[in-house]
């Protein structure tokens, strides 16, 4: 492998619960009962319109115009104060020798705050790519292939790091090495080509 993309959320930081969780809150707020659990298990990785847009014919109502702003809002609190790096990963990212970088479908300033508070900034500088700003979300290839191009590496020889299926779907769809970080998961997935439950796990299945 010449290149590893790595997903954010879930992957490089421990924050899908508290995504979730800030969703449970927010629709809390509506009078709205889902729990943290049930939204991770069904939406995982997925497009937060697409997200919203279910959530709303799931309960048959228009959000707010707000709805968006204020769950973003709630989610920055709890990274402020709750959010760490994935066990083990900066062990990985010390011992890379091979270039990585992040693509995720989340906004560029929440993949930068994920960063920040989790101290792993200083190992992405500007190799961060956003769904957001390729106008393309997983399981679409397109910014796996904006992330392969940018960083001038052919997509068969890079390997992406996902907690996913949607992830994994994309990595495939792109003709990339997938990579499944399953911490919780004891099935073997039969999207991803390799399947790991801890990062210690990854740089074997690299080099």
């Amino acid at each position: 492998m010449k290149l590893v993309i790595f997903d954010c959320d879930g992957t490089l930081v421990d924050s899908e619960l508290l995504c979730n969780l800030a969703l449970e809150h927010q629709l809390s707020d509506l009078g709205l009962k889902c729990s943290a659990d049930e939204l991770l298990a069904k939406y995982r990785g997925g497009k937060l319109a697409s997200i919203i847009s279910s959530l709303e014919n799931e309960f048959s109502m228009i959000f707010p115009k707000s709805f968006e702003s204020e769950y973003r809002s709630k989610v920055n609190e709890l990274f402020d104060k709750e959010l760490v790096a994935t066990d083990g990963i900066q062990d990985v990212l010390d011992s890379l020798t091979i270039p990585f970088c992040i693509a995720s479908s989340a906004p560029r300033a929440k993949i930068e705050r994920a960063l920040n508070v989790t101290g792993l900034s200083k190992y992405f500088e500007n190799n961060i790519f956003s769904s957001y700003e390729v106008g393309s979300w997983k399981p679409e290839p397109d910014l796996f292939l904006h992330a392969a191009s940018t960083m001038k590496v052919k997509p068969e020889y890079c390997a992406v790091v996902e907690d996913s299926l949607l992830g994994l779907e994309a990595a495939n769809q792109a003709k990339m090495k997938s990579i499944y970080y399953a911490p919780e998961e004891t099935k073997v997935c039969g999207l991803a080509d390799v399947q790991i439950r801890h990062m210690s796990e990854l740089i074997k299945h690299i080099t």
